[in-house]
């Protein structure tokens, strides 16, 4: 899986289109909902270092919005880490190197944006 792959799946599923907000971090993808303009992942790459992982390269990651109990359980999985730069409770960061199945990461971005849905409110 790649970011392209990525960027492709959400186009076609949400017509997303990746949003990069920062000069100071050029590579960095926003994918943000239309209806509420919510953030439902983000695209970076970072050395491998800032998740614990061996060596100095840089990786590609993607942050969803995860169910608390459901990102600890992934994250004593390989390929998982609690979310780069975002709530480490409700956030998980993907690896992006194939170590993670493309279906499980699909599956996790349309979690995720349905996590970012606006809620509806209950009549009492």
């Amino acid at each position: 899986m790649d970011r392209q792959a990525i960027f492709q799946y959400v186009k076609q599923q949400y017509g997303t289109e990746p949003e990069y907000l920062w000069m100071k971090y050029p590579s960095y993808a926003v994918l943000r909902r239309q209806d509420n303009q919510k953030w439902y992942g983000i695209v970076m790459d970072v050395p491998r270092e800032k998740l614990g992982l061996p060596g100095t390269d840089v990786v590609d990651i993607l942050d969803v919005k995860c169910e608390p109990m459901l990102a600890d359980l992934l994250r004593q999985s390989p390929g998982f880490f609690p979310g780069y730069h975002m709530n480490k409770k409700t956030w998980l960061s993907i690896l992006l190197d194939g170590t993670v199945s493309d279906e499980r990461i699909f599956d996790l971005l349309d979690a995720s944006f349905q996590a970012t849905a606006n809620k509806r409110k209950q009549a009492k």
